[in-house]
């Protein structure tokens, strides 16, 4: 999953960027309001980490203009602000979720899941495509109710997929959104990774669709 981190210091934003890519996200981070504003513009993003203070513009007046152009993508605020009433303005201003600095990672990591959700209330808490089923709180997968162990770059690949279930997903969006841009990466690597994945979800669960991209379909697996 893909995530914008506005985040002006530094230092907090290289070591949150280092957190969440241990847990499979794939970070960009903007260090100014302006930066952020046009990155959450035109980048297909899964969340939005966004600092209140940022210089050129501030966090309220970034979420005000996305919601104003009709940009839904969820947003969880950072704030060193902890009165009531800063909260209140920067979940009136259009952020789904606001957190105190400083704040425990684990907190933040969980909070970003529970967004994950939320931002499509149409899909379950478990993600399931047929007898394949994936828990994104506990990155729990299974296959007929037996469990399935995967690599975390596998499993960011399967999460992908099953958030989109049934929809043909093309190469270079699953490398936008699976692996880090800044990598040199063979546009193949998904190749590969759909290859390790067929084995362990079975083969007819994960199609390939001939120049369009790849398909995950409710199969029982082989």
């Amino acid at each position: 999953m893909r995530l914008l981190l506005v985040e002006d210091e530094v230092r907090l934003g290289r070591a949150l960027a280092r957190g969440l890519g241990a847990e499979g996200f794939v970070v960009d981070i903007a260090l100014d309001g302006v930066d952020g504003l046009e990155r959450a513009r035109h980048g297909q993003y899964d969340a939005i980490v966004l600092d209140v203070m940022l210089p050129r513009l501030s966090g309220y007046r970034v979420v005000q203009a996305l919601r104003t152009e009709e940009i839904w993508t969820p947003v969880l605020m950072l704030s060193a602000k902890d009165g009531e009433y800063d909260q209140a303005d920067g979940l009136d201003a259009g952020a789904d979720d606001y957190l105190t600095k400083p704040f425990s990672f684990v907190v933040l990591l969980a909070r970003l899941r529970a967004l994950l959700r939320r931002g499509a209330p149409e899909r379950p808490t478990v993600l399931v495509a047929g007898e394949l089923a994936l828990d994104p709180a506990t990155r729990r997968v299974t296959l007929a109710g037996a469990e399935v162990t995967l690599t975390l770059r596998e499993y960011s690949l399967l999460e992908y997929l099953i958030r989109r279930v049934g929809e043909v997903v093309p190469k270079t969006e699953l490398l936008d959104h699976v692996w880090d841009a800044a990598e040199d990466l063979d546009p193949n690597v998904v190749e590969v990774y759909v290859g390790y994945l067929r084995r362990k979800i079975g083969r007819s669960a994960l199609e390939t669709v001939r120049g369009a991209g790849y398909r995950l379909i409710e199969s029982t697996g082989d």
